[in-house]
């Protein structure tokens, strides 16, 4: 698995990273389903262990995946994977306590001590602002950017991140809480990521960048023949593409075409989704939510950037072919 500098972290992760939002399983807040159907704690302790042993060593986490579930899964593989082997990353933000609003700093402490305690360390290498929702007029930014710049001085976090689905407001917060690193969504069919300005804010300032959704929760994939449905508490429930017939099909031709494109690779597809999003991202990871042994074999195959010639030709492919006939991706900012 090849290596990146990421930013100036200077630590030193794997180009593909394991996102951990499956891991903790089906989940409704408020009627709204915010989890992932058909994951098991067996299969993903063995994703973990496969991981490890493939060089796929920055794991991102979030006090609210499975209600700290996923958390609590990583905590229990210590005794087997070397805890200093791993750049661990984890989020706040979502749940707002008993405070009414979010970012309260002291929900902000309870959740990174419970965060701490369920992944059974003494520190995260990462901690992320999980989205930019700091109350009317901001007014809560201030307050929540110093309990983390306080858990910075105390040694229980190493760096700040800030993430959001939004890159327009990605940048706008960056530029008053300087984080080291920042997560944004980016896929080949739907990306803001340089017209927004955050690509140029990044690399003017030497930042760590992870890129959440490569494949639209698989959809990108081309891998459906028709409408899917998803198990109770399943959030690609509410996403309207996986019943649009023309996209799906739109999308297996795409498919097709990244297989004869990239023939002598072992994972085409896959290695063109992520590849081009890598390409002028020196400091760029790519988080791959999986789940099973066999995807992170694949994963293993893949994390080289794309030629600039290969990159144009797949952004082209999938904007021209690969966005919804109703548009583009619907973002929700209370997506998890």
């Amino acid at each position: 698995m090849r290596k990146l500098r990421f930013g100036r972290t200077e630590a030193q992760v794997s180009s593909v990273s394991l996102g951990t939002w499956a891991h903790g399983g089906p989940r409704f807040v408020g009627g709204k389903a915010i989890g992932w159907f058909g994951t098991s704690d067996r299969l993903v302790r063995l994703t973990l262990l496969k991981a490890h042993e493939a060089g796929i060593d920055h794991w991102d986490t979030a006090d609210v995946y499975g209600d700290g579930h996923a958390e609590s899964l990583i905590g229990k593989l210590w005794s087997q994977v070397p805890r200093d082997d791993i750049f661990l990353a984890s989020k706040v933000g979502w749940d707002p306590g008993p405070f009414g609003h979010f970012y309260h700093p002291q929900q902000i402490r309870q959740q990174l001590e419970r965060s701490l305690r369920l992944l059974a360390t003494d520190h995260l290498d990462l901690y992320y602002f999980h989205h930019c929702e700091f109350g009317p007029d901001d007014l809560y930014l201030d307050d929540a950017l110093a309990v983390l710049e306080r858990f910075r001085d105390e040694g229980k976090i190493r760096f700040i991140g800030l993430s959001d689905w939004k890159s327009d407001k990605l940048l706008r917060f960056a530029r008053r809480i300087r984080p080291d690193v920042v997560q944004t969504y980016r896929n080949v069919s739907d990306d803001h990521f340089e017209e927004s300005g955050l690509a140029a804010w990044v690399r003017a300032n030497d930042v760590g960048v992870a890129f959440f959704s490569p494949l639209r929760h698989g959809l990108l994939l081309g891998l459906f023949e028709g409408p899917v449905t998803f198990g109770a508490g399943d959030h690609r429930s509410d996403i309207a593409e996986f019943r649009d017939f023309a996209l799906l099909d739109r999308l297996r031709t795409c498919r097709k075409k990244m297989e004869e494109r990239f023939a002598g690779h072992p994972e085409p597809v896959l290695y063109g989704l992520v590849g081009a999003l890598m390409t002028e991202a020196p400091t760029a990871t790519v988080l791959l939510g999986v789940h099973r042994p066999s995807q992170v074999v694949a994963a293993a195959e893949i994390g080289e950037p794309l030629s600039a010639e290969d990159a144009r030709w797949v952004l082209d492919l999938y904007r021209e072919n690969g966005r919804s006939t109703r548009g583009a991706w619907r973002l929700d900012t209370d997506e998890i």
